[in-house]
C-alpha cells in the first residue's frame, strides 16, 4: 500500500466509526454550541425559576377549573425543573435525572422514614 492511498476496508471502517461517533456526540455538540457566561446562566436560572413559581402560584387561582389548573401547574413545574439546566447544563441534568442509583435510593429512604415514623413509639 502506498502512502496516501486508502484501502476499501479502511474507508468502510472509517465511515461506520464516524457515523457512530456522530450519534454519540450530539449532546456534546449541543453543549459546546450553547455556551453562556456565568452571569447569563444565573439570569436564565432566575428568570426561569421565577416564571415557574409564578405559574405554579397562578395555578392555585384556577384550582376549580381542572384543565386550566393542569396546564398552568404543569408548565410551572417544567419551568422550575428546567431552570436548573442553566446552572449545570442539559447533559448533566438528564444524566442526574436518569441515574439508576438515585431512583432506587429515594423510594427506599422514604419508605424507611415512614416506617420509622409509624412504628417508633415510646411507651
Amino acid at each position: 500500500m502506498l502512502v496516501g492511498m486508502e484501502d476499501d476496508n479502511d474507508l468502510k471502517a472509517t465511515a461506520s466509526a464516524s457515523a457512530l461517533q456522530h450519534q454519540d456526540s450530539f449532546m456534546e455538540d449541543f453543549n459546546r454550541n450553547c455556551t453562556l457566561s456565568k452571569k447569563q446562566r444565573f439570569y436564565g436560572f432566575a428568570i426561569c425559576l421565577a416564571a415557574g413559581l409564578t405559574c405554579t402560584l397562578l395555578s392555585m387561582l384556577v384550582f376549580f377549573h381542572p384543565i386550566k389548573f393542569a396546564i398552568t401547574f404543569t408548565l410551572g413545574n417544567l419551568l422550575s425543573l428546567g431552570s436548573t439546566i442553566f446552572l449545570i447544563g442539559p447533559k448533566w441534568q438528564v444524566t442526574m435525572m436518569l441515574d439508576l442509583l438515585s431512583c432506587i435510593h429515594f423510594p427506599r429512604s422514604m419508605v424507611s422514614k415512614i416506617m420509622l415514623a409509624c412504628f417508633d413509639t415510646e411507651f
